[in-house]
């Protein structure tokens, strides 16, 4: 059965849900209570605000809220230890995911903060970002890989790049023909099961809604175990 793309209303009625069931989980899981901790669902995207102690109790809450079923990824602009995370905005034209975001694009427009090929590496020294957003930008690359791979070597450990895409069964993913690949939730399964690199990635969340492929993936090093296969059945095939 082919998977419809969810319609503006029945969107705008699943965020509505999604915020009761998060105030719920605020209220009632011992594990988030009393964390300065807000969150606001748009499109299944879960953005979280405010600012935790130690990174420990974000990744409790993103994992928490992640569960929920409806979410399709977990955005967050949460301060950890009393330092603002360092989020680099990849292909972002004239859009950033948030303001504070580093905007980094071929051409000067506003919100670009940065001017860079990305096909040539990101200018930004190792282990220097918490966040990295690449939101459709990965289907206008013949080979994306060598920058999935740069976004590893500028994010911290454990820090999260994001990815939004079209899912290659919605006609937006063929219409633009400036795409030049196309990506289903599978693609972001081989990212992380790559053998030819030691650049690493753990999947916290990943899913469709018939119109776009979202996915989290984590930063790990070449020696962290493997995700359980009952982990990457959540989200894979």
């Amino acid at each position: 059965m082919l998977l419809a793309p969810l319609t503006e209303s029945r969107s705008r009625h699943l965020d509505a849900y999604l915020d009761g069931a998060a105030r719920e989980l605020f209220a009632h899981d011992e594990r988030l209570r009393g964390l300065d901790l807000r969150v606001e669902f748009r499109g299944g995207v879960a953005h979280l605000a405010g600012a935790v102690d130690d990174p420990g109790r974000l990744r409790t809450a993103r994992d928490l809220i992640g569960r929920l079923d409806g979410v399709f990824a977990v955005w967050d602009r949460v301060r950890v230890a009393g330092r603002e995370p360092v989020a680099i905005d990849i292909g972002c034209g004239g859009t950033k995911q948030y303001p504070g975001n580093i905007g980094v694009d071929l051409r000067q427009a506003d919100g670009v903060d940065v001017v860079a090929d990305l096909r040539a590496g990101l200018p930004f020294p190792d282990a220097s970002a918490d966040r990295v957003f690449a939101v459709h930008i990965l289907e206008h690359l013949v080979d994306f890989l060598p920058l999935v791979d740069e976004c590893h070597r500028v994010l911290r450990p454990g820090g999260i790049l994001h990815v939004l895409s079209p899912w290659w069964r919605f006609v937006n993913a063929v219409a633009d023909p400036t795409h030049v690949r196309l990506l289903d939730v599978q693609t972001m399964k081989g990212i992380c099961e790559r053998a030819d690199t030691d650049r690493r990635w753990h999947p916290l969340h990943a899913g469709c809604d018939g119109a776009s492929v979202f996915a989290d993936l984590m930063r790990v090093d070449a020696d962290a175990p493997a995700p359980s296969r009952e982990h990457l059945a959540r989200f894979f095939d």
